[in-house]
């Protein structure tokens, strides 16, 4: 008798199966930790199940395994997955935080996030005069490659650096709930640079139309909230998050801008601070890793692999480079004590997960290409595992005992 084929479920299960079990694995078997939290090996095996490692090394079975329709459900799932994320990340910014420290968190947060990004550009348009037909998105413009690939080397990704700072016993500090007020800040730069990339002459009436409806439901819901029941402010919170997604993708935008907006307009008080934090532990545990997965099915080779990786090192050093002399550079306009530049700029260096996120968005649109999209990747990763160890040596060489400098002004 022949082999029964596999069914559409078992498929999908099997690589639901890989996806929690080999990350978790590797991640447990060589004690990561230090250099690459959990979610990072997530990404990583996210790349490496791809087409272009295990595709190329194990061509029948990664075929077999992620057939179109496997594909499209684990997409489904990613989608959902990743708008959930974004959402809680955008309650909660720490817009509070911020205005009681403005002047500070003003200059600390402008330059951490424009050198890098300066930089950053500097390294599309040496990508772009290298083989612009190579990195170029079929549907972007090279001011959209530029502002888009040098916003992705200046992206702090604030879950991932509260994760680090709770390892680093940094997070209750206050210069930790400092350098997360920087990282909120460098947020809300972020999709308001996204949307200004996004823009579509052709859909702006949408737009107009989104921003105004948007600002309106906005304005009642914070009305309405505080007087539900904790549990009516999660479904309803769903409900908006999945209407904000859909008119945001509408209009032109994408439905990521819609989710963060969707959670920027609420406080955590809406939802509770406590009920939030387990909210995104699930989300990272049981929902993201399908997300990694459904990203590292679109990375791309096709320049090669010399020179995705020669663009990924490029663009590694300017977002490195950048954010450590632009914070270096606030350090000495705010008089920072010895050692808090330094600590605060390999902090900062997390870009993993809304990194990888905004690299999504500019390849959903067509901004960059898959092999542009594969090394921003690769660029993001190596990032991230570079914050623990050298976080750490910088914690070394500062005395946390002093006490930290109010902010001037305060």
């Amino acid at each position: 008798m022949g082999q029964m084929p596999l069914t559409s479920s078992e498929l999908l299960l099997a690589a639901l199966t890989i996806i929690f079990a080999l990350p978790w694995l590797v991640w447990r078997v060589f004690r990561t930790d230090d250099w690459a939290p959990l979610v990072v090996v997530q990404i990583v095996m996210g790349i490496l199940l791809g087409p272009g490692i295990a595709g190329a090394l194990l061509p029948d079975l990664h075929s077999a395994l992620f057939t179109p329709e496997t594909v499209t459900a684990l997409s489904a799932l990613g989608t959902w997955a990743v708008m959930l994320f974004v959402f809680a990340a955008g309650v909660e910014l720490d817009l509070h935080g911020a205005w009681m420290r403005r002047r500070e968190t003003l200059v600390t947060a402008s330059l951490a996030l424009s050198v890098p990004m300066i930089l950053g550009a500097g390294a599309a348009a040496a990508m772009l005069a290298w083989d612009a037909s190579g990195w170029l998105g079929a549907g972007g413009t090279r001011l959209q490659f530029i502002a888009g690939v040098g916003m992705a080397c200046a992206v702090t990704a604030l879950p991932i650096l509260v994760l680090l700072m709770e390892r680093l016993a940094l997070l209750k500090t206050a210069f930790g709930q400092r350098v997360l007020t920087y990282a909120s800040l460098d947020d809300i730069a972020l999709w308001g640079v996204l949307s200004l990339v996004l823009v579509d002459m052709e859909r702006l009436a949408r737009q107009g139309i989104f921003v105004l409806l948007f600002a309106l439901a906005a304005f009642a819901l914070r009305r309405l909230m505080p007087r539900m029941p904790n549990a009516d402010c999660w479904a309803i919170s769903m409900i908006w998050l999945a209407v904000s997604g859909l008119v945001a993708d509408w209009s032109g935008l994408h439905f990521m801008v819609g989710a963060f907006l969707a959670g920027a307009a609420l406080d955590v008080d809406m939802l509770g601070e406590k009920k939030l934090e387990r909210f995104r532990s699930a989300i990272l545990l049981a929902l993201m890793p399908i997300f990694f997965l459904s990203t590292g099915l679109r990375t791309g080779w096709d320049m090669g692999g010399v020179a995705v990786i020669s663009a990924a090192a490029l663009l590694l050093v300017a977002a490195v480079g950048g954010k450590l002399l632009g914070v270096r550079l606030a350090g000495r306009i705010l008089s920072w004590q010895r050692g808090d530049a330094e600590l605060a700029g390999w902090l900062l260096q997390t870009k993993a997960l809304i990194m990888i996120i905004f690299a999504n968005i500019l390849l959903d649109r067509a901004i960059i290409s898959n092999a542009s999209f594969t090394a921003l990747l690769l660029m993001a990763v190596a990032s991230t595992m570079l914050t623990m160890p050298f976080a750490k040596r910088a914690m070394r060489r500062r005395d946390l005992s002093k006490p930290v400098q109010p902010a001037i002004g305060e």
